[in-house]
């Protein structure tokens, strides 16, 4: 039986996992039940499996019976505090959770590939690490990779997949390079003088800082960075005061930093510093005092060029042809950032947008879905990608 007709047979399990994690949607660092599952399969198709890595991640280690390099595969399991508007059966029963990003689809192709790959392991030269990961939306990999996750074996390669509504069904996204982008969410408070608005000069005045930081930050992306790297400053949050009449005391503006390309944390354009400039000039220049925090943050998603290119022959022949691979690139986070900081790693897009199937809405929209016959793909790239790696 060939690789295809392997998981075609798989297919309703396969659309049964994938609708049992949506239906039961869990937030990141709280994926009990979701990990259970994940646990009992793994160790039900042989596998050496390690539970609470990262509070509930799982590993499950496949070893080939022959020497050889170890492979990472990853997928997230956490879901969002988003409503679903959905109205099929396997819709969301945990109210104001859902899985609008894919994750549950991801941890379901990631489960059937590491049963077929079991299946294969006479072949395998070297090992595989399945690697299902909490909280992607905030961060977890960094403490996977803290607690070990990357050793005993030592991790030479990642790969990873997202099921992608932006690309249509039967398109794959592949490119070299810088894929998704870098992040830094960050937290300004500016701390001032509150008083009455009839006397503002025995004030200092938050709100007047808070405007012209939001507006001199612009300048950051359009005149300090190198317009062919993109770089995106966006206040999503301005808070301050509770009346008409009254200069408050403190303001507190929210919003992120996003960045396409290499370098991680320490990019040559230096996006947080300079921001960090511009915030203790403003509040300098008002008299004020303030504190930066970043919540969260992410590297961006590297591509090496070599396992890209490796993998491009694989991406044509399951999806029908090199005019199904596009380049893809966009300025989302992904915190498999983390992973492609750390080895050679390949993350792609699999398109899985179908707007006769109602699954062309954005990520994070409380109508998102998946276009399911796309789960077959995911789960063949998966499989042939790692045996290429370990032939």
């Amino acid at each position: 039986m060939n690789i295809k007709e392997e998981i075609k047979e798989l297919e309703p399990e396969l659309i049964n996992l994938r609708r049992d994690f949506h239906k039961h949607p869990e937030l990141g660092w709280e994926e009990v039940r979701t990990a259970g599952i994940v646990a009992e399969y793994l160790r039900d198709l042989g596998l050496e499996v390690t539970e609470g890595v990262s509070k509930t991640g799982v590993v499950g280690l496949l070893k080939g019976d022959k020497p050889g390099r170890t492979l990472l595969l990853r997928a997230d399991m956490d879901a969002l505090p988003v409503e679903e508007e959905n109205d099929f059966e396997y819709k969301s029963q945990n109210e104001g959770l859902m899985h609008a990003c894919g994750h549950d689809g991801h941890t379901a192709m990631l489960l059937v590939a590491a049963k077929i790959l079991s299946r294969k392991k006479k072949e395998l030269a070297g090992n595989i690490k399945f690697v299902f990961q909490p909280n992607e939306e905030t961060e977890a990999a960094r403490f996977m990779i803290e607690e070990g996750v990357m050793e005993n074996p030592k991790v030479d390669a990642a790969m990873g997949i997202h099921l992608w509504t932006p690309l249509p069904s039967g398109k794959i996204g592949l490119a070299p390079e810088a894929v998704m982008g870098g992040l830094y969410e960050f937290e300004i408070i500016i701390k001032g003088k509150g008083g009455h608005t009839s006397a503002p000069h025995f004030s200092k005045d938050p709100i007047m800082a808070g405007t012209n930081i939001i507006q001199q930050a612009q300048m950051i992306q359009t005149r300090e960075i190198d317009p062919m790297k993109s770089t995106t400053i966006v206040f999503g949050q301005f808070q301050a005061g509770n009346a008409t009449n009254i200069i408050p005391e403190k303001a507190h503006l929210k919003g992120t930093i996003r960045y396409l390309y290499q370098g991680g944390r320490n990019t040559d354009e230096k996006p947080r510093r300079r921001l960090e400039r511009i915030v203790a000039g403003v509040c300098n220049t008002f008299d004020l005092e303030y504190e930066i925090k970043y919540p969260a943050t992410s590297s961006p998603v590297y591509n090496d060029p070599e396992l890209v290119l490796d993998l491009e022959e694989i991406a044509a022949k399951v999806a029908g042809g090199t005019e199904n691979l596009t380049e893809y690139r966009c300025l989302a986070g992904e915190d498999f950032g983390e992973f492609s900081a750390y080895v050679p790693s390949v993350f792609y897009f699999v398109g899985t947008g179908n707007a006769k199937k109602g699954t062309d809405y954005p990520h994070h929209h409380p109508k998102f879905d998946i276009d399911e016959d796309t789960l077959k793909t995911g789960v063949e790239m998966h499989v042939r990608s790692a045996l290429n790696y370990l032939k």
